[in-house]
């Protein structure tokens, strides 16, 4: 059987190598650009792993910063063609979270927190088909069945035998009271969250309102480790129009510090059930049934 390779990370292990030959070499990226007669962003883009690089780029990089090992470049070659190899992702046609994806197939664990709906990855097809429909209102029947199918095959991580992605959601209170698609469509959602909650690789916490402020109050952020720690840690924070991502050390720290802290200020795993099966009491039953957004449950 084949070894899957996967192009979004090979660049990134790629461009790091290639930024770690520089700095030994002791050149600055304005002078490879100079060197090479290539323009400096493009630098700065290969060795983040934002551009397809071609084997030929590398051996001339390799001999720019006096490699001698043979071996060694053509190690970095093979990556290079790695690369620009197609992910899964790319069979389908205006992906603009493509480069996300291909970092959630390859990580190891993804830490996130939701304030506003249940995250992607734990979603049901109703639900993420009112998500879509709702989030996106210009896309086309055509392009918001294209973002369902994809969503639900991004879940595929989750069921990876022997190897399962390891997932850790906290999740603002908000999103189980924010009504998506219909009453029936929620209950179904979060009796869907429940089960999901159950299985010793994902942890879900909630957290209630009466926690106040706190650090995630800014907005949604994701954190993606790897198994390979060259690889590295990414924040990856989504935007409507475009996405951010952060990979210095001193970001993803302050993120998980603050990741941290929410964790502290959520309900544990077994309150955030009980919390979330009495959220889906409300759901399930008649429509005048007393508003229990204020819904409040003894911190175990």
């Amino acid at each position: 059987m084949g070894v899957t390779v996967n192009p979004t990370v090979s660049r990134r292990r790629l461009g790091s190598e290639l930024r770690r030959l520089r700095e030994i070499s002791g050149m600055t990226t304005q002078q490879v650009a100079a060197c090479l007669l290539i323009s400096q962003p493009k630098i700065s883009l290969l060795e983040n792993g934002r551009r397809i690089i071609k084997p030929r780029d590398v051996r001339d990089l390799c001999g720019l910063y006096g490699v001698q090992d043979q071996r060694r470049v053509d190690d970095l070659m093979q990556m290079a063609r790695e690369s620009g190899r197609q992910g899964w992702w790319n069979a389908y046609d205006d992906i603009p979270y493509g480069a996300y994806i291909g970092l959630e197939a390859e990580a190891a664990a993804v830490r996130c927190y939701e304030p506003l709906v249940i995250p992607g990855l734990l979603q049901t097809s109703a639900y993420a088909r009112a998500v879509i429909a709702g989030t996106i209102p210009p896309a086309t029947a055509e392009q918001a069945a294209t973002r369902l199918e994809i969503r639900m095959r991004r879940q595929d991580r989750l069921r990876t035998p022997g190897n399962p992605l390891r997932l850790w959601v906290v999740l603002d209170a908000s999103a189980l009271w924010r009504v998506v698609g219909s009453r029936e469509v929620m209950r179904e959602q979060l009796e869907h969250l429940t089960h999901l909650s159950a299985q010793p690789h994902i942890t879900v916490q909630v957290l209630p309102h009466d926690a106040g402020a706190h650090p995630g109050v800014s907005g949604q952020f994701t954190l993606l480790e790897f198994a390979e720690a060259t690889d590295g840690s990414v924040v990856y924070l989504e935007r409507f129009t475009s996405d951010l991502y952060l990979e210095k050390r001193s970001d993803v720290r302050r993120y998980g510090d603050m990741y941290a802290h929410l964790q502290a200020q959520a309900l544990s795993p077994d309150g955030t059930r009980s919390f979330i099966e009495e959220v889906i009491k409300v759901y399930a039953g008649p429509e005048s049934s007393p508003d229990a957004r204020a819904l409040t449950l003894p911190r175990p």
